[in-house]
């Protein structure tokens, strides 16, 4: 029997042994002080490794290259900063979540509106097979994949192999798909203003930086720093939804606390890591109650540690997650391309 199914037998049924919106509730209210200071813990070192990469290029292009690894680090926690926001949970007035979210939505090229309600449809539709397709990584079931042309199951291998789901795949998703509303193109115009002022203030910032420090510089600090980010973010959102052991329910048998547990991961990571990357990993709780701020999210396990033993997901055990690509229906679990073949037909 493998680590998952053991460990998912191990765990007790949270739905049926708290009263998961009270047990949370306590949780949810943000310390506008202790938001400050993780907002400015972010920028400000951020904005540092900005300048140190930029002032490395004298000395070597590879040292900006190895600075911007934990400057594009630091610019996901910003993002996940703005994640917050776009929950309500990082300030109790929503004008100053939005306003920060916004602006942080420039430096992480993402407009803020636009994404926050493509990321309410996915908290509304994660786990549900039937509402695949907002705001979450496209995944066929084995079905689906063996109804597809030649062609297209091509370009289903090409889409799901890691060099492009964590390689090009991030830099197409922040550099090029979010300049339009992906998914609002007829919609609200405000998810069409949000991107087009979004794209403004980016080409505005963008401008006065090339003045300053000129075309090359800024291409050669900017760009390693917002893949390198864009990588990150890429990867926790997969390992998040995408590992053995995951339950994805059809709409009928779908219900949002049960979809939150089986369908999100708890990725235990060292705490360096989870501290930069705002403690996204407890990310089961985060779906089940988006309100709580990500630095109370460790209280929650503290508190009631049920929680951290349920869909945990190490570090090194994440790795096995990338070869997962079907789900196959009838064992109800993520299989692999070869995994997928071995089935029988249908």
């Amino acid at each position: 029997m493998d680590y998952m199914k053991q460990q998912s037998q191990s765990e007790p049924n949270l739905t049926q042994t708290l009263d998961l919106p009270n047990a949370l509730a306590p949780y949810r209210r943000p310390n506008h002080l202790r938001s400050v200071i993780e907002l400015a813990i972010t920028a400000i070192p951020f904005v540092a490794l900005w300048v140190a990469a930029w002032w490395a290029l004298s000395i070597s292009f590879w040292l900006t290259l190895a600075i911007s690894v934990p400057a594009g680090a630091f610019l996901m926690r910003l993002f996940l900063i703005k994640h917050d926001c776009g929950h309500g949970a990082f300030f109790r007035r929503r004008s100053f979540n939005d306003w920060v979210g916004r602006v942080i939505g420039v430096l992480t090229v993402t407009p803020y509106d636009a994404w926050r309600r493509n990321h309410a449809i996915h908290h509304a539709t994660s786990g549900n097979l039937d509402k695949r397709g907002v705001g979450d990584v496209d995944t066929l079931t084995v079905k689906e994949y063996r109804a597809l042309s030649r062609s297209r199951r091509i370009a289903y291998h090409f889409y799901r192999h890691p060099l492009v789901m964590f390689g090009l795949g991030p830099a197409y998703l922040f550099l090029i798909r979010h300049r339009l509303p992906h998914g609002f193109m007829r919609g609200d115009r405000r998810f069409w203003i949000s991107a087009m002022g979004t794209n403004i203030a980016i080409a505005l910032v963008v401008a006065v930086m090339i003045y300053v420090l000129g075309l090359v510089p800024f291409l050669l600090v900017q760009l390693p720093i917002t893949l390198v980010g864009a990588l990150i973010g890429v990867w926790l959102f997969y390992v998040q939804h995408q590992f053995e052991g995951i339950v994805w329910y059809e709409d009928h048998a779908w219900n949002f606390h049960d979809a939150a547990l089986s369908g999100s991961s708890h990725y235990d990571l060292p705490v360096v890591l989870s501290w930069i990357t705002a403690n996204i990993g407890v990310h089961h709780v985060h779906h089940l109650h988006s309100r709580i701020p990500f630095y109370r999210l460790p209280q929650v396990l503290r508190d009631h540690p049920e929680f951290a033993h349920a869909r945990r997901l190490t570090l090194w055990r994440s790795l096995a997650c990338v070869k997962y690509r079907l789900w196959d229906e009838g064992q109800r679990k993520l299989v692999s391309f070869s995994e997928a073949r071995a089935l029988p037909a249908e």
